[in-house]
């Protein structure tokens, strides 16, 4: 018998077709507008890779599908017939001469975007540096001053990020509280930090089965609450529920990972013009328990519109740009967690207090360079006006700089810190100082045509013996009411 070559089904061959065609059209357009395929997927789905993912064989809806010819004729529109350029430096640059480009100041809006935006940089530090071990440690110190109240301990981290930390803590939480529900609410914006941070969370519900885990993209007014500030918002909320079938980690990861057509459907975002931050398109609430364990956590499980906060334990971990005002950071983003305090509850903050070499690297490029300019006493001065009368319940504590600050620092073996040091090692701790720093694309530019970063990079890691950074923390309170 003669075997009968396969066809692909009709179906099948049209969406081969459509997929190509949309391929094309988005190709196109990135060349014309000069921007990279992961700013159009940021720009249209909050997903960097959602451009990679269909050129491998990945399907769009039909919503997302719309999304990106809608945002392709509105920015085609926009220019007369030639592509519009939206926001980044990528995109900026197509819109100028082909000659070298006058850059906006560092304080533009669009140019601090791209700087957070960029994934490489943030990806590279994560695992070059030992940040995310010495953070989690600093807050699990913590949870020796936490006693839980019924019917569950609460937990709100106010910045998942890729959720290395937050996973950290919720290992160390089941060692100490190893029989209590866990309520734990995490916020953050980036579609690709949800996907990294769910990724980590089957082996959690494996071992503490007790767990609701919540995640939102919300503001930090809105967040610990799981309620928009607006009606408009509020009347456009996303509330979805996955109850985890089964009883094994790879399970509940099979379901987890079903989740990620509808992550690229709703967490979507749009850029502030005025600010430049990420904006949520509409807000989202993604909550997450054990069916087997639906009962016991019947008190636990939040439920649309009716939502405390109440926390036990608040974690701040680098929450604000280090160069915002600090009546900014107090009172947009410390004063709001502060208030979702429960009795006894505890909000451990930790940002980067420069004071290392790493900052050094960066003097040494840009003398008199300096984004810590604020400092915890200042911070914690400025939350409690903000706060005005409420602040009366709570205590803030700076500590001394002992007990306040600490280091964490670059992956390096003793070998590499000879007068050879190699390039690659070179460029990791370069990488590590402007992304602390937080010193923009625009300004990279200007200094990266020669090898003199390079030059400073290697001589302060000759000196300092390896490249360390320093974070400095402090603990708002709320008094433990008697009853």
């Amino acid at each position: 018998m003669h075997a009968v070559p396969h066809k692909p089904a009709p179906a099948s061959r049209a969406r081969r077709v459509n997929n190509d065609r949309l391929l094309a059209d988005i190709a196109a357009f990135c060349q014309a507008a000069g921007m990279a395929e992961s700013t159009f997927g940021r720009h249209v789905a909050n997903d960097g890779k959602l451009v990679s993912r269909l050129r491998a064989g990945g399907r769009l809806t039909t919503q997302t599908v719309e999304r990106i010819r809608s945002f392709i004729s509105a920015a085609r529109d926009g220019r007369g017939g030639e592509p519009a350029i939206g926001t980044g430096a990528d995109a900026a640059a197509a819109s100028r001469p082909a000659k070298r480009p006058t850059r906006a100041p560092p304080s533009d809006s669009h140019t601090r975007f791209r700087f957070y935006d960029n994934r490489q940089k943030y990806l590279l530090f994560v695992s070059t540096c030992t940040e995310k071990w010495m953070v989690g440690q600093r807050i699990e110190a913590e949870l020796a001053n936490i006693k839980p109240r019924p019917p569950a301990m609460r937990v709100f981290d106010a910045g998942t990020g890729d959720g290395t930390v937050l996973t950290r803590l919720m290992r160390s939480m089941h060692d100490r509280f190893t029989n209590v529900p866990f309520y734990i609410v995490g916020k953050e914006i980036s579609l690709e930090d949800v996907r990294l941070a769910l990724e980590k969370m089957p082996d959690r519900f494996h071992e503490h089965p007790s767990t609701v885990l919540v995640m939102t993209n919300m503001y930090y007014s809105e967040a610990p609450w799981l309620r928009p500030n607006s009606l408009a918002a509020a009347s456009g909320l996303v509330w979805h529920e996955l109850a985890l079938k089964g009883s094994t980690a790879g399970q509940f990861e099979r379901q987890i990972t079903d989740l990620q057509g509808f992550l690229s459907e709703n967490w979507t975002a749009k850029i502030s013009k005025t600010t430049g931050n990420p904006l949520y398109e509409r807000p989202v609430v993604l909550v997450i328990y054990r069916d087997d364990h639906r009962l016991l956590l019947d008190g636990v499980r939040p439920r649309q519109g009716a939502v405390r906060a109440d926390f036990d334990l608040v974690i701040a971990s680098q929450p604000y740009r280090a160069r915002a005002t600090t009546q900014f950071k107090a009172a947009k983003v410390i004063a709001p967690l502060a208030r979702a305090l429960g009795p006894g509850g505890r909000l451990i903050g930790i940002h980067s207090c420069g004071a290392d070499p790493g900052l050094e690297i960066i003097q040494r490029v840009w003398p008199g360079e300096n984004p810590f300019l604020m400092d915890r006493h200042e911070l914690l001065k400025a939350a409690k006006h903000a706060l005005g009368a409420e602040a009366r319940a709570l205590s803030f504590n700076a500590y001394a700089d002992q007990r306040s600050r600490f280091r964490y620092r670059m992956h390096t073996l003793p070998s590499e810190l000879n007068s050879s040091i190699g390039t690659s090692t070179l460029l990791a701790a370069w990488n590590a100082a402007i992304y602390v720093a937080q010193i923009e694309d625009g300004r990279l530019e200007a200094v990266m045509g020669d090898r003199r970063y390079l030059e400073a990079t290697r001589d302060v890691l000759q000196q300092s013996g390896g490249l360390w950074f320093q974070n400095e923390s402090y603990v708002i309170s709320r008094h433990r009411f008697a009853g």
